[in-house]
């Protein structure tokens, strides 16, 4: 059933590896029997997702998965609002379900491309100072374990919930989500740019006073390309085009579907995602939010005077607190602050830089993009991090859903 290995990439370049076996399953009993013949073999197991971790996640010379072929909803509870959804279902293709169902996600990230399981327990969000991130709506799900048994997670295992929203595939292969959705929303977003003293003047004012509300700083002109931003000159309070904000709020309306330039209204789903293209390595850290602004203004002031070669944008977005052991945002209101390094130079130094930066704060990586951290952090910045290493001993004692990378943290 295991079929031949091979060479993997991820979906910018920056990770690979050679794998023994793939797998591709088209149900839950196929996954759970190549899960156990891999474990019967000595062999780890990883699952692939889409590829969309810039981290070493994915890595394995075991059994690497992929679950595109399990796609699709299962099931809807219309009056509890809950959907059961297969893990390779990509987020865009949920959305579009749940648009012909009457029903919106709470929250999404501005990707909507990766497989569902990945995403979530990697720790992925939007932004919104009142929302939490996409884990944060998980209410059940169904986990392969080593010998293909399937482990039921639902609210009656709360403990076993809250490890596995974040997880990061350490507690088994998750073949089904449940998640808590709501009632179908359009949303009005509106773009402009501004100054960073602008910003820095609204900034509170804006968090609270929008559902959604994030921003770009872009150091100079070309910044926007790296990250295909429109040119919102036309909606502009300022002639400058360095050292600026391109600045983003969204909010639920009951209007009517239309679209004029840099104001849009549309289906939930329909306006959370923007276009990347894979040109960029990326480290992202969560930030108290009270240390929010004196974060991105460090970080700005390193790369004018540090790193002036360093364009990539710095993106800003806001996540509430939540639940989840491992997760960035486990009781803590957070800004996230994200930069990027360009693949084929040596960023590594101005990455480390800003990690320096960001650590003074108490911060913590999305589990998906590059970062410092080694098993010493992880317990000072996780107050259930031994819990977590703790059940993950016991759901996977012989480490088979483990990597290297994962072990130094995690094992």
């Amino acid at each position: 059933m295991l079929q031949a290995g091979g060479h993997w990439r991820n979906w910018v370049g920056n990770q690979s590896c050679i794998v023994r076996h793939r797998g591709a399953p088209e149900s839950e009993a196929a996954l759970a029997e190549m899960v156990r013949e891999a474990t019967s073999q000595g062999l780890n197991v990883r699952c692939a997702g889409s590829g969309h971790s810039f981290t070493p996640v994915a890595l394995t010379s075991g059994l690497q998965l992929t679950l595109s072929n399990m796609q699709g909803v299962v099931g809807i509870d219309y009056a509890r609002k809950r959907v059961a959804v297969k893990a390779g279902t990509t987020i865009n293709q949920l959305g579009k379900v749940l648009k012909s169902n009457g029903l919106s996600l709470i929250n999404q990230g501005d990707i909507d491309s990766q497989a569902l399981a990945g995403a979530l327990t990697t720790g992925t969000h939007g932004t919104g100072a009142k929302l939490g991130n996409m884990a944060s709506q998980i209410v059940g799900m169904r986990l392969v374990q080593p010998d293909g048994s399937i482990l039921v997670v639902d609210e009656t295992t709360p403990d076993l919930l809250e490890a596995a929203r974040v997880s990061v595939g350490m507690l088994g292969v998750i073949s089904e989500i449940t998640l808590q959705t709501m009632d179908s929303y359009n949303l009005h977003e509106r773009l402009w740019r501004c100054t960073f003293d602008e910003m820095i003047e609204q900034h509170d004012e804006l968090a609270a006073k929008h559902r959604h509300f994030g921003f770009f700083w872009c150091p100079v002109p070309e910044s926007r390309h790296c990250y295909c931003l429109p040119d919102t000159a036309s909606v502009s309070t300022t002639d400058s085009t360095s050292d600026v904000c391109e600045m983003k709020v969204i909010d639920i309306t009951e209007e009517a579907p239309t679209e004029r330039r840099f104001e849009k209204i549309a289906y939930s789903s329909e306006i959370y995602p923007i276009e990347y293209v894979p040109n960029f390595h990326e480290l992202e850290y969560a930030v108290p939010v009270a240390h929010g602004k004196d974060a991105v203004k460090a970080v700005r002031k390193l790369m004018l005077e540090k790193h002036p070669t360093c364009i990539y944008p710095i993106e800003y977005r806001f996540t509430a607190g939540d639940t989840g052991w491992i997760s960035p945002f486990f009781e803590q209101d957070s800004i996230t602050l994200s930069v990027s390094g360009e693949p084929g130079t040596d960023y590594w130094d101005y990455l480390r830089d800003v990690d320096t930066i960001l650590r003074q704060y108490g911060s913590r990586p999305h589990w998906g993009k590059l970062h410092f951290l080694g098993a010493e952090d992880v317990t000072a910045l996780y107050p259930r991090a031994g819990d977590f290493r703790a059940l993950r001993a016991k759901v996977d004692p012989e480490g088979r859903f483990l990597n290297d990378h994962l072990h130094q943290l995690f094992g």
